[in-house]
């Protein structure tokens, strides 16, 4: 049987990747759902980037990190102390960000409702930090990360994700994500997919039902 088009492009040496290759990864690897979805942002949409199936493959994910740092003006990735992401979606991708930077990866997470470090993560003071991210809408996790990293004394470099779906950032850092995929969002009172009773599916992290 042929290999996929990821298959093929995460067992050859890091050459360039191009935007239409970056989107031929997410279809082999069916990062891209289609129906009626509640987004962490709140908003509703009819398309999912599920970019956990992207991930699942370790060599492939390096790939389209690698392919992120270097599209970052040399100046900073050079410049790099320290990358920083969101769980749960950012953990995966941050640390391949980090691997290919050389530097530490540490994640936050939600405690009551506010990102915070645990596990004994610290953000030393004055380190230049990288926030990297699975997709970005509103990019509400990334600017909650931002605070985070500024009351630690850190400095927010920029922000790297995977996908930018062409949402008003909340944040004020450089973006650089790696492909923009613009898919339609709505307000929850104003979603034409309620409207025609069409069930909602909420596959995201921070919308699972607590046992």
């Amino acid at each position: 049987m042929a290999l996929s088009f990821a298959e093929t492009v995460s067992e050859t040496p890091l050459a360039e990747l191009t935007d239409q290759e970056i989107s031929q990864i997410l279809s082999d690897t069916q990062a891209i759902r289609s129906g009626h979805f509640k987004l962490t942002s709140g908003r509703h949409s009819d398309t999912y980037i599920q970019c956990a199936r992207v991930l699942e493959h370790p060599r492939l994910t390096r790939r389209l990190a690698a392919e992120t740092i270097r599209r970052l003006p040399a100046e900073l990735s050079q410049s790099i102390d320290l990358v920083v992401s969101p769980a749960v979606g950012g953990i995966l991708f941050g640390f391949a960000i980090a691997d290919v930077l050389g530097t530490p990866m540490v994640f936050s997470e939600r405690v009551e409702g506010r990102m915070a470090l645990r596990r004994a993560f610290q953000i030393a003071f004055g380190s230049r930090v990288l926030i990297a991210e699975d997709v970005v809408t509103s990019g509400g996790s990334v600017r909650e990360v931002a605070d985070l990293v500024k009351a630690e004394g850190g400095q927010v470099l920029a922000v790297v994700a995977l996908i930018d779906r062409g949402g008003e950032p909340l944040f004020q850092a450089p973006f650089y994500p790696l492909l923009h995929r613009q898919t339609p969002s709505w307000d929850a009172e104003d979603c034409k997919l309620c409207a025609q009773g069409i069930p909602l599916d909420a596959p995201g992290s921070r919308h699972l039902q607590q046992p």
